[in-house]
């Protein structure tokens, strides 16, 4: 399967970090999707490419690395400034001409796309794929191990030499508002939160926390058989996303 073409970009954030962005066309200006990876990710690796592959069907694609990861400058603050990536993104789309915005975030980056609809809007509608519904959760082996490499310094490293992730030191200073709550500002905006039942991080507890504490109008999948974010997520299900992407109308 031949992916898309995508031209590269570099945004600047209002706190002037340069961030590492692409724009994959479709050939209509009527709906912009900005496509928001999860930890130690990126928009070149195959995971991402594919889904804004599939994506690029509904509407143009802007992709971009998050602060601290691949090509893009700064350090990772895991959710919490990287509300400023995805806002230069966003605008970059309307600066592009797409006439509504959708924003799609896996994993940390659901947690930022919920985050970033609360605190800076703009969108039209937003979907959290594999999002946590708070901070510091350890519940899992696999959170377990995320935590390690953001609190520890010789995590840290091994974060940097082997996913080219730099994550910044001293923890959070304020705590940032936390996704369930960030979830209650969302409305009118539509928001979709998908999860799968089988994720090995957020168990569906996170779903259903972040779907209760929203407002409508809302909708909630709990996929059968899906793990985490985008290495799990299949053409079909992200062509269902897509769909209710363009579908779904803005109140």
């Amino acid at each position: 399967m031949a992916l898309a073409a995508a031209f590269g970009a570099m945004l600047r954030t209002a706190d002037g970090v340069r961030i590492d962005a692409a724009h994959t066309p479709n050939g209509s200006l009527d709906l912009g999707i900005v496509v928001a990876h999860g930890f130690t990710g990126t928009w070149r690796g195959p995971d991402t490419r594919r889904i804004v592959h599939v994506l690029s069907k509904f509407g143009g694609v802007v992709s971009f690395d998050f602060r601290g990861h691949g090509r893009s400058a700064g350090q990772s603050t895991v959710g919490d400034l990287e509300v400023l990536d995805v806002d230069a993104a966003v605008k970059h789309a309307r600066a592009i001409g797409y006439r509504r915005i959708a924003t799609i975030g896996f994993s940390m980056g659901a947690a930022v796309v919920v985050r970033h609809a609360a605190l800076h809007g703009g969108v039209d509608r937003v979907v959290s794929v594999s999002g946590p519904a708070r901070w510091y959760y350890r519940g899992t082996k696999p959170m377990r191990q995320v935590h390690w490499a953001i609190e520890r310094w010789h995590g840290r490293l091994a974060a940097r030499l082997v996913k080219r992730t730099r994550i910044a030191g001293g923890g959070w200073d304020p705590v940032p508002l936390p996704p369930y709550e960030a979830a209650a500002l969302v409305a009118p905006t539509p928001l979709l939160i998908v999860h799968g039942d089988s994720d090995p991080f957020f168990p569906i507890e996170h779903a259903y926390q972040l779907y209760e504490c929203a407002g409508e109008p809302k909708e909630l999948w709990i996929e059968p058989g899906y793990g985490h974010a985008e290495a799990a997520a299949t053409p079909g299900l992200v062509r269902k996303i897509g769909h209710w992407i363009s579908r779904t109308k803005t109140p």
